[in-house]
């Protein structure tokens, strides 16, 4: 793990994405926020969380969940509102008050097309708003068996480089696909070896000031399990973390990270 500037040391990136955007009743929500609120966790100057509920739990979540705990929305629309039914724009979510969007998931690439240079554009968009970003990259298991890990990783961050200009608001989640949900994980050296390649990609392609300062974390079946081990990687700055923070061991996962 890298020491930043800032006094946030390792985000954790809460993802409710485990349970599914069409899963879940208010009780349960109000369970999870129950069991963080009442979690035994390092202050926010410390370890900085982000819970991501499905959109119609942002406002239950956001009014019940401590302070120091922040909320993300777990994606938003391209452009400005208008005649797009079903989508939820970025100025919707900043009336909300809810200052991150994960972008990019690889359920979205995959489920719905979208394209490297569409999330590009929805990063552009979600900066432009105020909103900062969790983007996603990663590979499927048939881009890492055939050996072009870097490379799809490298494109899915060139399309976000080629619209942006400012860093400061973007968190980069190294999510192997093969490992989401599968129960399988990404070796910390692994793991390690795709953030480090990925940290020289924007320090080259960049600058070396963004390369330094921008926190890359890693999403991937991540668990209380082998969080400690991820973490005491030197360019694994956090988790994304999907069914583990629907279980209390969430709160084991935060605390090994401000080790």
């Amino acid at each position: 793990m890298r020491n930043f500037s800032s006094p946030v040391e390792l985000p954790i990136f809460l993802s409710w994405m485990g349970c599914g955007p069409l899963n879940g009743t208010t009780d349960q929500v109000e369970k999870i926020v129950k069991t963080l609120n009442e979690g035994n966790v390092p202050s926010s100057d410390v370890v900085e969380v982000v819970v991501s509920p499905p959109y119609v739990f942002l406002p239950v979540v956001k009014s019940q969940l401590r302070q120091e705990f922040q909320v993300a929305a777990q994606n938003c629309w391209v452009k400005k509102g208008g005649a797009f039914t079903g989508e939820i724009s970025a100025e919707m979510l900043v009336n909300l008050g809810v200052p991150w969007v994960i972008l990019g998931h690889s359920e979205r690439r995959a489920l719905l097309g979208e394209s490297n240079e569409f999330v590009g554009d929805k990063v552009a968009f979600a900066l432009s708003q105020g909103l900062k970003v969790i983007a996603c990259v990663g590979e499927t298991l048939e881009e890492r068996e055939a050996g072009s890990t870097m490379d799809v990783v490298a494109a899915q961050t060139k399309a976000i480089a080629e619209k942006i200009k400012d860093w400061s608001n973007v968190v980069l989640a190294y999510e192997p696909v093969w490992a989401i949900g599968t129960g399988k994980v990404a070796t910390p050296a692994q793991a390690q070896e795709v953030h480090a390649s990925l940290r020289d990609w924007v320090k080259i392609n960049v600058s070396p000031e963004v390369s330094e300062s921008t926190r890359i974390i890693y999403g991937g079946s991540v668990t209380a399990a082998n969080c400690k081990e991820l973490a005491a990687q030197p360019d694994v700055d956090g988790f994304l973390v999907g069914g583990a923070s629907l279980k209390p061991e969430f709160i084991d996962i935060i605390n090994a990270a401000a080790v």
